[in-house]
């Protein structure tokens, strides 16, 4: 005879058996079929974030790195997924310890590439910014500090210019790394420790450094010069111009690339110099005037800060501000920063020559307002001011207000796939084209010659 249990007693049992039933059907999942994996709810999360092509081919992917570990097919090394997608050093290594949910056991699973890539490759915004801010933390001890930012940045330069296959100079990457590191804010307060970069921190910097977010956001695409973050213009110049003389270097063209699309980062091309061309502004525009390509506009001051803007647009006369969203300001040197439109105003570019009146200052300048731009060369080339501005939501890009230029410098975009312009299309210079406004200005007398 069966003795009697009560109900609570009754459904414990049930329950119990129903867990070891569970228990040993995993496991027998494990020994018997490796490539069936056990309900996990952000694995089937993930998995919706994929077209059932995409997750074929991320399992063949994972199929051929797991026969390169020599596994048995069951899991990816750390070497041998580093290897694969290019990660090096401090940065490789953290990004296998989060792909692999922390567990220190070398192997990354199926289930672990799904959940990577579906947060971050194919996560909201914040998931993967998120992401991003936990993958800096090479230490992982949940304190993003500047050594931190550091190592990685380091292990980035190192990694871009070697696929370029120009490697910089350690010292360079000294040099560029602590421009970077000087736009970044550490405002997180540690009792006994040095501050560090709080998430809102992070977010911020990486509107000011797009170029370090864009490759950040990019690790887990097979490596080569063309992967997103990864690319750095072809600088053109003349075989007898010296180098050393030049202020736009690789690392500089990587930084303000950041913000540029992929068809804008094949080839920039030197148009003017000063110390080759004179400081003239006629000059400057007959070298500039003839295609519609953007242009990149630095000047060294007499402070030895380095800064400039991007202009999307030719630099052609106008009484006014023109100019698109696409104009931006950039600093790369003591720091490195990019300022893009905010949509405060359209004051985005200008460019005035010959005008007599004293609302109408002759130069070209971006941002702000009138005799109070974000930046503005005047058209004596020999003097200009920066100030703080809305339209970019730009500090003083010197050290103070008024710019004395030692060094004035200029490089088209060649936008590679864009028909470029045919010799019988021939444009004039631009103080060519104005010959016919200023006689129509000097008519109503308010034109004035300016140099």
């Amino acid at each position: 005879m069966e003795n009697k249990v009560s109900p609570m007693k009754n459904k414990k049992k049930i329950w119990e058996g129903k867990t070891k039933r569970n228990e040993l059907a995993r496991k027998k999942g494990r020994m018997g079929n490796s490539q069936s994996p056990p309900p996990n709810p952000r694995f089937n999360s993930a998995s919706r974030a994929f077209t059932p092509k995409e997750l074929e081919d991320l399992k063949s992917l994972f199929n051929s790195l797991a026969a390169r570990s020599q596994t048995n097919g069951q899991y990816v090394s750390s070497s041998v997924f580093q290897v694969y997608f290019g990660l090096k050093g401090p940065l490789g290594e953290r990004m296998f310890d989060l792909a692999t949910q922390g567990r220190k056991d070398d192997k990354l699973t199926f289930e672990d590439l799904v959940i990577t890539k579906g947060t971050y490759v194919k996560g909201p915004n914040d998931e993967i910014e998120e992401f991003i801010y936990r993958l800096l933390d090479v230490t992982a001890d949940e304190i993003l500090t500047r050594s931190d930012l550091d190592s990685v940045l380091v292990n980035m330069f190192n990694h871009v210019f070697q696929l370029k296959g120009s490697q910089p100079e350690s010292s360079s990457h000294c040099y560029m790394v602590d421009t970077f590191l000087n736009a970044a804010t550490f405002s997180k307060d540690h009792e006994g420790r040095d501050k560090s970069m709080s998430f809102e921190d992070f977010k911020s910097w990486c509107t000011l450094v797009p170029s370090v977010k864009k490759f950040l956001s990019n690790l887990l695409v097979p490596p080569d010069p063309g992967r997103p973050g990864s690319k750095v213009p072809k600088l053109q110049y003349s075989e007898n111009i010296d180098s050393s003389i030049l202020l736009l270097r690789d690392e500089y063209a990587w930084h303000i690339g950041g913000a540029l699309s992929h068809e804008e980062l094949e080839e920039w091309k030197l148009l003017y110099h000063s110390s080759l061309n004179g400081l003239s502004f006629n000059t400057f525009l007959g070298n500039i005037s003839n295609g519609d390509e953007p242009t990149v506009l630095i000047i060294k001051d007499r402070e030895g800060y380095i800064f400039g803007g991007f202009a999307s647009q030719s630099w052609e006369r106008h009484g006014d501000f023109y100019g698109d969203m696409k104009t931006f300001l950039f600093q790369l040197y003591p720091k490195a920063s990019i300022f893009r439109p905010t949509g405060a105003n359209s004051n985005l570019q200008w460019c005035a020559v010959n005008f007599s009146s004293e609302t109408i200052p002759n130069g070209i300048g971006f941002g702000g307002r009138i005799n109070h731009f974000g930046m503005f060369l005047s058209a004596s080339f020999d003097q200009g001011h920066t100030f703080s501005c809305t339209t970019f939501n730009s500090p003083c890009l010197s050290k103070t207000a008024k710019i004395c230029p030692e060094v004035i410098e200029c490089w088209g975009v060649v936008r590679k796939g864009l028909e470029q312009e045919t010799a019988d299309v021939v444009k004039g210079t631009v103080l060519e084209r104005f010959k016919e406004d200023r006689h129509m200005l000097n008519l109503v007398g308010i034109a004035n010659a300016s140099e």
